[in-house]
């Protein structure tokens, strides 16, 4: 029932109300991000939703495209700005996202929609990520997001399908908060982004 009914309607209501009030810090970063970016403060990606069906994600861009000499963009940490830097440590390039949510192609609680190119990847029990809709937040990224093994991220995200409740997403979002407070498990390792999942079945 809650997973059906009542989890839409409290991320509808909440993702309103959130992004009413965040209208101002969305603007202030959207600006910043323009001047660090040349006019470009958003990144658009496709991302598989909801039984895999793909749409298309809004993020903060926290990098800019500068590339080499042969035309090829350089790595995550040459590209990432100062203000990249920052937002992404506060989270604030997830706060667009909260479109997608009012859009209905995310939940705000669910396993993070990863790239399209890992779906061919996944073994049987890792497709069931995909039996719910991705979300801003989850359980694998309040049990150490980005510097936790694909493996366990992948089981995780599972684990939260298998066992969704609403006091499971309100565990969530407490952790969530506290995580984000405490800039915790941003990064995997000394990387700016987590290796690209090569499939581990």
């Amino acid at each position: 029932m809650y997973q059906k009914v009542f989890k839409r309607t409290i991320d509808f209501i909440i993702s309103f109300i959130g992004f009413i009030l965040l209208v101002p810090i969305l603007l202030l970063v959207t600006i910043l991000l323009a001047i660090a970016n040349q006019g470009n403060p958003f990144f658009f990606q496709i991302r598989p939703g909801l039984n895999e069906k793909l749409f298309k994600i809004i993020k903060f861009k926290t990098m800019n495209d500068k590339v080499d000499e042969k035309g090829n963009l350089l790595s995550d940490d040459k590209r990432i700005t100062g203000i990249g830097k920052f937002i992404r440590k506060t989270s604030l390039d997830e706060l667009p996202q909260l479109i997608n949510v009012l859009k209905g192609d995310m939940s705000l609680i669910g396993p993070r929609p990863l790239l399209p190119e890992y779906l061919p990847l996944y073994n049987s029990e890792q497709k069931k990520r995909h039996n719910v809709k991705p979300g801003i937040t989850g359980w694998a990224q309040v049990n150490g997001r980005n510097a936790i093994s694909w493996k366990q991220k992948l089981a995780l995200d599972v684990w939260y399908v298998e066992h969704l409740s609403f006091f499971i997403d309100i565990k969530i979002i407490i952790k969530t908060v506290q995580k984000v407070l405490q800039s915790d498990s941003i990064n995997a390792s000394t990387k700016t982004t987590m290796n690209r999942f090569k499939g581990n079945n």
